[in-house]
């Protein structure tokens, strides 16, 4: 069972981008809360604990609102242009005893039967989502790619779920392929297996002037 952390929330009375941007500069993070038939409020959480929060691979936590504590689960993280910092949250109000759909992140395990003999992994998503008790939400779901050999494939349906987590992505969703890099030939090499077209040798046309006085003369003589 994922134990859940306490942090503490502030109502957020403004809301858009300047007011997001302010917040983040300040050290907060905004997010909004939601679900049980309960009103959508805004909210911020102090940067530095929600991330030592999420570091830990943490997804439901206890957030303290005007005194008083709801038990949620993070289902979106916003992220920058760049991926790195988070700019925004979705929460949602959960109790212990149901089931959820989440997107839980997929770590892969290698490496590759196909990689040691020069194939490629390609990973194609990098989440499933899974319906499960908030209490047994995993951290992550591992996926061993340590027998896949070139040419093979993996789909969501293959993944192994821990247990009390049922898949609700797709089963036909691709995860993973072990294939071969297209060998990508330089110009000179296609040069040389380039046949060369054989040159076509004419009849010399007379240059103007060439010729004539040899007719003249011919015809001088006649």
């Amino acid at each position: 069972m994922e134990k859940a952390l306490l942090l503490e929330a502030q109502i957020r009375k403004q809301t858009g981008s300047k007011s997001s941007g302010k917040l983040r500069r300040a050290g907060r993070i905004p997010a909004v809360v939601y679900g049980h038939k309960k009103e959508t409020i805004a909210i911020s959480l102090d940067t530095h604990s929600l991330m030592e929060v999420l570091h830990r691979g943490s997804r439901v936590m206890d957030i303290k609102i005007d005194n008083k504590t709801e038990k949620m689960v993070v289902k979106d993280i916003q992220y920058d242009h760049l991926g790195e910092d988070v700019i925004h949250l979705d929460m949602m109000r959960v109790d212990v005893s149901e089931a959820i759909k989440i997107a839980v992140p997929i770590e892969f395990k290698g490496p590759s039967k196909g990689a040691a003999e020069g194939g490629v992994i390609t990973a194609h998503v990098n989440r499933l989502e899974v319906e499960c008790k908030v209490t047994d939400i995993p951290e992550n779901i591992v996926v061993s790619i340590k027998e896949m050999d070139i040419g093979d494939t993996m789909h969501a349906s293959d993944v192994k779920l821990p247990e009390g987590v049922k898949l609700v992505s797709n089963p036909e969703l691709l995860i993973v392929t072990c294939s071969v890099v297209a060998e990508v030939k330089t110009t000179e090499e296609v040069e040389a297996v380039t046949p060369v077209a054989p040159e076509v040798i004419t009849e010399k046309k007379p240059e103007e002037g060439e010729g004539e006085g040899e007719s003249e003369e011919a015809a001088e003589k006649e």
